[in-house]
């Protein structure tokens, strides 16, 4: 069969043959075992439900077997055969080129370059997923290549419930990921029902196929990382940033700190993924030993390289070493995925990978202990160093959530609303004031067509746009424009492809607009191909989150969704080609909602009126919600955003003497 005709299959018809569990691959670690007898049976029957019964005998023991030894039914018998990559949208078979822009994005995320378990259909986290089985990634892509511009395909947490009539400015696709009813949204649960096979944790950009590679955060961390130094008045060559989590997002931080011109330092535990980091030249070195390390670290401080080295094991010991050495770390952070601390999020010290993860599912309650231990010792090796005069930064993965939860001394001695911790979160100090406020998010954009050539010139129409508006900006955001026009002029040579012909630039929203109209103009002149615009759920409006996105919201309105829930519904009405909204992201399960969405450019008018409309309200929603919450900066660019567009009254507010309160 054609690739074509294997995506309009579905499910086959006839059983293909079992596959061998591919050990070369980077799997998912084994889930700990949580249902009870009849929720197994219940596990089972929702597993075989999507196959006709003369299948069941066989399927049966098969997917038992996956219970019990993995803690989830993959279906991994069902994994294509063809090479799972983002193909140009001429390839996918369909009626809709919307349809086709959405496969096209579904393969990305589970390409081997990008996805971190691609077998399983985890794309980065340890848990952000696609899908929860095969079968849902068959059925999918089978509706969408059947879809027509009338038709809605809704996404329950992986599962495709089906094609429904709607009409052609509606979403094309509406994913929502792990909505669960407020009481059941505890770490349990989501082993429990992802486990029954009913609901998913889609992460942030997984799950609602935006994805693109580490590179989807480089320039965020980039910002973050130049902005650090800054604050502590410092350049950063020389300078020493030590980190941690080389996985799916956090596979970002060492290129970034290329890009800025530091030494940087990032642990990680899992052998194979740090290989991968090395082979895809994302970090430049690996050490295994921390005499070495500290001896290397020093050349490199003396020297002022611009270099990022790799170490092999547990951060903690980094931290501990660094200190027994005295060696100066100017700036510090964490990005493992500790919103998933008791499933691989985060490992202990003291034992190997390996034994951790046969712990992790043999003894959940021993593992739990362990990490909570190491989460204290790694708190306390960070004071040391801040007590010298380290600047470190909660780069919003909850470790300081985490290590408060574990006892830890993260405390402030005089917290206030908002700031009970003893060290800020980068939002706090840099993103939310310096970039959320004032509008600027990772917009981001692929390529359909898959050429190089196309994503060159994509690169230069953006550059035009922000030189041109850079000309008459206020004074406000010049550094954001700067910052901005710096990075998509590196962007090529900094080698930031994995996966589809993409790109990342923070914009505000009349950058977002504006950049858009060129490429749809430029379509419509036949300069480069059909253009998927989307961005980070971790954005001005997308993302409620206490401890990360919107953890500079000082009003006592941080532990509210309306933002991200209003961000979504009025998307969907304003023209994305497809919406997500999810429970769960980079702080956890049950501590964030946030939306996205992907809109196809084709060239258009309909592309040109509905970007316009979009991705204005996209964008100054949130900024209306932190101008209410008092944010000075946000304040100042609703108010721009108001004489820019008539049609936009926004409620402002007024601002109260303290010495009267």
């Amino acid at each position: 069969m054609t690739f074509q005709e294997q995506i309009q299959q579905g499910i086959p018809n006839q059983l293909p043959q079992p596959k061998p569990y591919e050990t070369n691959i980077n799997h998912a670690p084994k889930r700990k075992e949580i249902l009870g007898e009849e929720e197994k049976k219940l596990a089972l029957k929702n597993a075989l439900r999507y196959f006709e019964p003369q299948f069941h005998a066989e399927l049966l023991p098969e997917f038992k077997e996956e219970l019990e030894k993995y803690g989830r039914i993959y279906m991994y018998r069902f994994r294509p055969d063809y090479e799972m990559k983002a193909r140009p949208i001429s390839e996918y078979p369909g009626k809709s080129e919307q349809a086709k822009s959405i496969m096209l994005m579904i393969q990305n995320n589970l390409d081997y370059a990008v996805a971190q378990h691609p077998h399983e259909l985890i794309t980065y986290g340890g848990n952000g997923a696609v899908f929860s089985n095969w079968a849902q990634y068959l059925l999918t892509m089978k509706y969408l290549s059947e879809m027509t511009d009338e038709q809605t395909l809704t996404m329950y947490s992986g599962h495709p419930m089906g094609l429904f009539p709607s009409h052609k400015d509606a979403p094309r696709v509406v994913v929502t990921n792990g909505m669960m009813i407020p009481n059941y949204s505890k770490p349990d649960d989501w082993e429990k029902f992802n486990a029954l096979g009913v609901s998913q944790y889609g992460q942030m950009t997984a799950g609602s196929y935006m994805y693109i590679g580490p590179q989807g955060i480089v320039h965020g961390t980039t910002i973050t990382v130049l902005n650090a130094f800054r604050k502590i008045n410092k350049e950063p060559k020389g300078g020493l940033f030590v980190t941690s989590g080389l996985g799916g997002m956090s596979g970002a931080q060492p290129k970034a700190g290329n890009i800025a011109g530091c030494v940087t330092v990032c642990a990680e535990v899992n052998s194979k993924i740090t290989r991968i980091r090395h082979e895809q030249k994302w970090v430049n070195e690996i050490h295994e030993n921390l005499d070495e390390l500290v001896e290397r670290v020093k050349k490199a401080q003396e020297n002022k390289e611009t270099v990022s080295l790799a170490y092999l094991g547990n951060i903690v010991e980094v931290w501990e070493k660094f200190d027994q050495e005295n060696l100066r770390i100017d700036i510090g952070s964490d990005q493992t995925s500790l919103h998933n601390p008791w499933a691989g999020g985060y490992y202990p010290a003291g034992q190997s990978f390996e034994e951790s993860n046969k712990m992790m599912a043999e003894d959940p309650e021993l593992f739990k202990e362990k990490v909570q231990e190491t989460l204290r010792r790694h708190a306390a090796a960070i004071n040391k160093h801040t007590e010298r005069g380290t600047y470190f930064f909660d780069y919003g993965n909850a470790f300081l959530l985490e290590a408060s939860r574990a006892g830890a001394d993260v405390m402030s001695d005089n917290p206030t609303i908002g700031k009970e911790f003893k060290y800020p979160s980068y939002v706090q100090d840099i993103m939310g004031p310096m970039c959320f406020d004032y509008g600027f998010g990772p917009f981001r954009w692929v390529c359909s067509s898959g050429k190089p050539e196309d994503l060159q010139k994509t690169d230069e129409i953006a550059c035009q746009v922000l030189e041109e508006m850079i000309k008459t900006s206020p004074e406000e955001i010049q550094q954001q424009m700067k910052d901005n026009i710096q990075w998509i002029k590196g962007a090529q040579e900094n080698k930031l492809v994995v996966g589809s012909q993409a790109r990342i630039l923070y914009a505000d929203s009349e950058g977002r607009m504006k950049i858009a109209e060129a490429f749809n103009k430029a379509i419509k002149n036949g300069e480069i191909e059909a253009v998927v615009l989307g961005r980070d759920h971790h954005d001005v409006s997308g993302t409620d989150s206490p401890y990360r996105e919107t953890s500079n919201i000082y009003d006592g309105s941080r532990f509210t969704a309306d933002m991200a829930i209003q961000n979504v519904i009025g998307d969907s009405f304003r023209g994305a080609t497809w919406v997500s909204i999810h429970n769960g992201g980079g702080v956890g399960w049950g501590e964030v909602i946030n939306g996205g969405f992907g809109m196809l450019l084709d060239g258009s008018d309909d592309a040109d009126r509905r970007l316009k409309s979009m991705l204005f309200w996209d964008v100054n929603n949130g900024i209306s919600r932190r101008s209410w919450a008092r944010n000075e900066g946000a304040v100042f660019a609703i108010k721009r955003a108001m004489e820019m567009e008539p049609n936009l009254k926004v409620t402002l507010p007024n601002f109260v003497d303290e010495n009267l309160l």
